[in-house]
């Protein structure tokens, strides 16, 4: 049987994954009181042919002990009971956003007029030690829901390696600023521009006139090669250092012909080369 506890922050993701397991065959069991997890383990331990999936989400609440969860999950181990956590987790902006956009309050807030961002905390530090066991972390902050289910699908039920890095493409233009987030930026307006050809300046790199035209430059095709060898360099280097998520902005002028293009042949050589997840957005291509 594949066991998988599913925990991490409030509004980071949980019941959206926990939906998600649902529908790739996983029976789900969300939001157990962490003093009746022993018992539960104990009952779908025993041989069962119905059950050779098992989801268990688990959350942080003021008026339970999580400890406890970490000692039960601590004596599965050390009995031998395999099982896989998946935590979900978020950054402090995204969670805030959330909170105030569904009007809740936080399940950690000690009080009604108690602000978010301390219930955020809080939660933070009951959850760091389930944190750092986690076999697979996913920062959902700026992640689409198609490519986490993307990202479930590859774990849970294709089975393949993850480092928990999710990597984002991300096409913009630098007229609309550069995208906040972005770890690493390229500009790519030293490549002639569609934009002055007039049958080319109302579609975008998606388009194939404008992929065609930008891709028959040499420079284009040696400045993706010099890019692609050195992400493949420094990817390693951020999983080790427990990096969970690498936003590469490419950037021209208006954000659609060439950067457009050259994030989509970026993320095509990248694509199913590494244990790491990959997603693609193009920010401006639908700008003025």
């Amino acid at each position: 049987m594949r066991f998988v506890i599913v925990t991490g922050m409030s509004g980071g993701g949980k019941s959206t994954a926990m939906k998600m397991l649902e529908d790739m065959g996983y029976y789900c069991v969300d939001n157990m009181p962490v003093s009746l997890l022993d018992k539960f383990i104990e009952l779908i331990a025993v041989p069962n042919k119905e059950l050779s999936k098992v989801a268990l989400g688990i959350h942080a609440r003021p008026d339970q002990d999580f400890k406890e969860a970490e000692n039960v999950l601590t004596k599965l181990k050390e009995d031998g009971f395999q099982y896989e956590i998946l935590f979900m987790d978020a950054s402090k902006e995204a969670l805030i956003r959330r909170y105030k956009e569904s009007r809740r309050i936080h399940p950690m807030s000690l009080s009604n007029g108690e602000r978010v961002e301390e219930g955020i905390e809080r939660e933070k530090t009951i959850l760091k030690g389930i944190r750092q066991r986690a076999d697979y972390v996913i920062d959902s902050s700026k992640l689409l829901t198609r490519v986490l289910k993307e990202e479930l699908n590859r774990i849970f039920v294709e089975n393949e390696a993850y480092d928990s890095l999710m990597v984002t493409i991300m096409s913009f233009g630098f007229k609309h600023g550069i995208p906040s987030d972005a770890d690493l930026v390229f500009d790519v307006r030293f490549l002639p521009n569609p934009y002055y050809i007039d049958e080319l300046k109302n579609l975008t790199g998606n388009d194939a006139p404008v992929r065609d035209y930008v891709m028959k430059f040499p420079e284009a095709n040696e400045f993706l090669k010099m890019l692609e060898d050195m992400i493949n360099f420094l990817i390693p280097k951020y999983v080790k250092e427990g990096k969970n998520q690498l936003v590469i902005g490419v950037g021209c002028t208006g954000g659609k012909h060439r950067s457009v293009t050259l994030a989509n042949e970026l993320y095509a050589r990248l694509k199913g080369t590494g244990s790491f997840g990959l997603a693609l957005t193009h920010r401006d291509s639908a700008k003025k």
